[in-house]
């Protein structure tokens, strides 16, 4: 499938799949969605709830181009917590792709270059300190195969929407992930759309319609009860 990079709203850059015209990241903004997504209405929401924790595991369903990786690393950086991210990814962004990739730049964020980097030359399968606060682990294999079990307090669900796959929204993917996340676990994800809020009500998640990112009217956050 034929890939090319793309420029989004706000002047950051994401992957297109052209034969779906499909992207990676939203095309009223890549980093706008990522911060507002999983930040704000994810990563913040699930600390403010255990705001004395000292550990957070973050699970994130589609590592693609390393944009949320990277944006919850400079996010957390002040915070006295440690972070063990997993990113699930069945087909790894290339070395040649990531070079055209302008999030650093976007971000004036000259310093984690290297972070960045690193990010990406790790190996797969096993955790890696990317610094003193954040370890993490890629994993190469579909969202189909997942067998976590109470692992996660967090999980980003950043999957290619339902219009071009509408296998990953469905209530055997949403069962899989509400298994894999720890009682009150959090799960936050960019879709909206009522066939999704049922699937995750349908395993056994409590749901919320949040305020949207930039472009869209609104979100979905589901809780682990």
């Amino acid at each position: 499938m034929e890939r090319k990079i793309v420029k989004t709203a706000d002047g950051s850059t994401t992957i297109q799949l052209v034969e779906w015209n499909e992207q990676y990241h939203s095309m009223h903004g890549a980093v706008q969605e990522a911060k507002h997504v999983f930040l704000k209405m994810g990563f913040d929401h699930a600390y403010a709830k255990k705001p004395h924790l000292h550990e957070l595991n973050i699970l994130e369903i589609g590592f693609g181009t390393g944009l949320n990786a990277i944006l919850t690393l400079i996010h957390a950086e002040n915070l006295k917590l440690k972070l063990n991210y997993e990113g699930v990814e069945a087909y790894p962004v290339s070395t040649e792709e990531i070079k055209q990739l302008n999030y650093i730049e976007l971000l004036k964020a000259e310093e984690y270059t290297s972070v960045f980097e690193r990010m990406h030359s790790v190996d797969w399968e096993k955790y890696a300190a990317i610094n003193s606060q954040f370890n993490l682990k890629k994993r190469q294999q579909t969202f189909e195969t997942l067998t976590d079990k109470e692992e996660h307090d967090l999980i980003y669900f950043d999957a290619f929407g339902a219009r071009v796959q509408p296998e990953l929204w469905g209530e055997s993917i949403f069962k899989k992930m509400h298994t894999a996340l720890k009682a009150d676990g959090v799960l936050v994800t960019y879709a909206a759309k009522g066939s999704v809020r049922r699937a995750m009500q349908a395993v056994g998640f409590t749901v919320e319609r949040l305020p949207g990112p930039p472009g869209k009217r609104e979100m979905l956050r589901a809780t682990k009860s």
